[in-house]
């Protein structure tokens, strides 16, 4: 079918984080609706939270200890069709940014970060805060891909804070008053029916703006998501990481090489340049490479 194929495709890029994020959320959907319309029809709906169980982060630790795989599942996972399309247009918007100054890597690094330290407010506020371990004890899950998509929002803020979205009716926004009112309806979600996603989306808002700072300073929080991915895609294709090596047949000494990964620093003059293009024509005005060669100048 051209459907499989075009998933396949999809899944087969290396430069298409984006839309892999964004597939995977449309994939876990589709299967969860499916899969409840059969159990309705088949008189068998009574047993849907047990299929629920197995992609939803649950509150309590015992649970959690028989199901530790959900630590990241539940951010691929909505049940309500305004819920995922919120999420994923928030994805979709901010994510393209992150994309296209810090790579597509990072940008599932800040996803899986962004889900992971959600997970770990709501795991702590749920069975160590008094008024809230009612919620544990119930066995409210936590669900959703808000704490990654806030993870996203909050970089891409910390990273261009003026940068501006035409919003409808409100005109042009920049994003850093986005973030703020994110965060503030997150404050809100607290003690207005949904205490654990409000708890989850100030996690991914705050490992949000550590993952940028830290990266303006020299230290990328996303090597260990990306060494742990690197594993598991050499596990499942078997391919080992290549080195090539070039025999010198000349005694003459090598020229010095650059590191890897790390892109010459642009020049004050250069810099300069894109100062003014963006007094005069607007930040949007800038090409890719101007914007990663003051993205890169930043970090100095």
């Amino acid at each position: 079918m051209s459907i499989v194929n075009d998933i396949r495709t999809a899944f087969s890029r290396r430069d298409n984080a984006l839309n892999q994020l964004l597939l995977l959320n449309v994939l876990v959907f589709v299967f969860l609706v499916l899969m409840k319309a059969i159990m309705y029809l088949s008189g068998t709906l009574a047993y849907y939270p047990n299929v629920l169980r197995q992609f939803a982060l649950p509150s309590d630790m015992p649970s959690l200890l028989r199901h530790p795989w959900t630590l990241l599942t539940y951010a691929f996972t909505h049940e309500g069709p305004f819920h995922i399309l919120f999420n994923l247009l928030n994805l979709y918007w901010f994510g393209a940014l992150i994309r296209e100054y810090l790579g597509d890597r990072r940008l599932v690094s800040l996803y899986v970060l962004g889900a992971l330290t959600g997970a770990a407010l709501f795991l702590l506020g749920f069975n160590l805060i008094p008024t809230l371990q009612r919620y544990a004890e119930a066995g409210v899950p936590l669900l959703g891909a808000s704490a990654a998509v806030t993870a996203v929002i909050m970089a891409a803020a910390t990273l261009l804070p003026d940068y501006t979205f035409m919003l409808f009716l409100l005109g042009a926004v920049r994003i850093k008053y986005i973030a703020a009112v994110v965060i503030l309806l997150s404050v809100l979600a607290i003690n207005q029916g949904n205490p654990g996603g409000g708890l989850a989306h100030i996690g991914g808002a705050l490992i949000g703006f550590l993952f940028v700072k830290q990266l303006q300073a020299g230290r990328d929080l996303g090597r260990p998501v990306q060494a742990v991915g690197d594993f598991f895609v050499r596990l499942v294709t078997g391919r080992p990481n290549l080195r090539v090596t070039h025999r010198n047949a000349s005694a003459a000494p090598a020229a010095p090489v650059a590191k890897k990964g790390a892109p010459t620093q642009p020049g004050q003059d250069e810099i300069d340049l894109i100062l003014d293009k963006i007094s005069h024509s607007g930040y949007e005005s800038l090409s890719k490479e101007e914007k990663q060669k003051l993205f890169r100048a930043s970090q100095k």
